[in-house]
């Protein structure tokens, strides 16, 4: 899944002087007020951290308060998704109008039905709503399908994802990875019985007033010469 990288980050995290003995402990819990949050520095929402090293050294604010900064160095992963990036989730809820998806467990998505292309129809199944495929019948999304589809935009201050399912490449990921020469290439089962209807072409060396011969043209120049043949003997 695209939407997901690893930065690694120099930070200074400012402690509490009454945690100055308990700074590894400390330095864990500052940082976890980061996660699930969007960070415009970092440009994504913070999934994990690892440190990676610990100043020794701190430096102390004066203040009334003397708080003091750890200087650290930590791989942060997060998710920042971008438009027409393919992100995957799992489906939450279907309505005739919309798709709900969950993404990484937190972070809703929304397909509208205008972002849904025209191939799948909504359609009433066990007394549930899915989405089926018109071209291909076993490509079928309902709750709880794990989806794949393109980002159209990210709203950074709730979170969530506007999606689109419009390319091929987009549906029910279980399809899809069975199929995925169909989606790649869905127009080689026509070309291949185009050429099927299309008459065999030789090569140059086996033309006529150097024009390129069909198998029929070759055949009458079989027969030809077989009559001379005879007529000869």
């Amino acid at each position: 899944m695209e939407g997901l990288k690893v930065s690694e980050a120099s930070l200074i995290v400012y402690i509490h002087p009454s945690k100055s003995n308990q700074v590894s402990k400390a330095v864990p819990r500052e940082l976890s007020s980061l996660l699930f949050t969007y960070n415009d520095i970092f440009d994504g929402v913070v999934l994990a951290y690892d440190i990676n090293s610990l100043d020794k050294c701190a430096k102390i604010l004066p203040g009334v308060c003397p708080y003091f900064g750890v200087n650290l160095k930590v791989n942060m992963l997060l998710f920042s998704p971008k438009p027409d990036m393919l992100l995957e989730g799992k489906v939450e809820k279907i309505t005739h109008d919309s798709i709900h998806v969950v993404v990484l467990g937190f972070s809703a998505a929304i397909i509208a039905e205008k972002d849904i292309r025209a191939e799948f129809v909504y359609r009433m199944k066990h007394e549930k709503g899915v989405y089926a495929s018109k071209s291909h019948k076993r490509h079928v999304i309902k709750k709880e399908t794990m989806i794949r589809f393109m980002v159209k935009s990210f709203d950074e201050e709730t979170l969530q994802v506007y999606g689109s399912l419009v390319p091929d490449n987009t549906g029910s990921i279980h399809w899809l990875d069975k199929n995925l020469e169909v989606v790649s290439h869905p127009d080689r089962s026509t070309k291949k019985r185009e050429n099927e209807r299309q008459p065999l072409m030789l090569d140059n060396k086996d033309a006529l007033d150097g024009e390129p011969s069909t198998v029929d043209t070759v055949q009458k120049l079989k027969k030809s010469k077989k009559q001379k043949v005879r007529e000869e003997s």
